[in-house]
């Protein structure tokens, strides 16, 4: 190690307190962010995948724990660790919103004319199901539909056009037979467009 730093001009001072920090912190990084986007996998069902980042994350978190216990001294590595804990949640979920993977069940209960909400569904083609119910303050419609996740902001707006009012739950979806989709282009998008933007910026 001493040789490899000499060549590239790196005394052992600045490796303890710049560089051995900055490793442990995007290592952690990387390896949290893994793990966020893993449990997601995993809660879609998506087995392989699942297994190969686990196999990652877990070979990133022992070397970036080595490298602590190998500089068991060296106080900045304590605060680059937990700081690299943090920074990756945020980032994960930064890439899981853009991933915006699987499906959602969204229940919109309400005592108002759901027809426009029902007519944009049905020239979508998105399947859903009407059903009568009882609430404290009288008769209420309560309205199901499973629709890709990457296009719950779309139909999110046509509740929030047609019916303002309504009170509607979300709720992440293991698996479905079918899920409708709106026609219109989603406001995020998948990992394949996004990569692809990324290398063309």
């Amino acid at each position: 190690m001493e040789e490899f730093l000499s060549t590239y001009g790196i005394d052992q001072e600045t490796f303890r307190i710049i560089i051995l920090p900055l490793m442990i912190f995007f290592a952690r990084i990387m390896d949290v962010s893994i793990n966020t986007i893993r449990i997601i996998f995993v809660m879609t069902g998506r087995k392989l995948i699942s297994t190969i980042l686990g196999f990652f994350e877990s070979l990133i978190w022992l070397l970036a724990i080595g490298q602590i216990f190998q500089h068991i001294d060296n106080v900045y590595s304590y605060i680059a660790y937990p700081a690299g804990f943090a920074a990756g949640i945020m980032v994960g979920m930064l890439i899981e919103e853009r991933l915006a993977l699987g499906n959602v069940v969204v229940r919109v209960i309400s005592s108002e004319d759901l027809s426009g909400l029902i007519n944009v569904l049905e020239t979508q083609k998105v399947r859903y199901t009407l059903v009568s119910a009882q609430s404290g303050t009288g008769e209420e419609k309560l309205l199901f539909t499973v629709v890709k996740r990457d296009n719950l902001p779309l139909l999110q707006a046509e509740i929030q056009n047609h019916v303002p009012s309504a009170f509607y739950t979300v709720e992440s979806v293991k698996s479905a037979s079918e899920a409708g989709i709106l026609a219109e282009q989603p406001s995020r998008r998948g990992i394949g467009t996004w990569l692809t933007s990324i290398k063309r910026k």
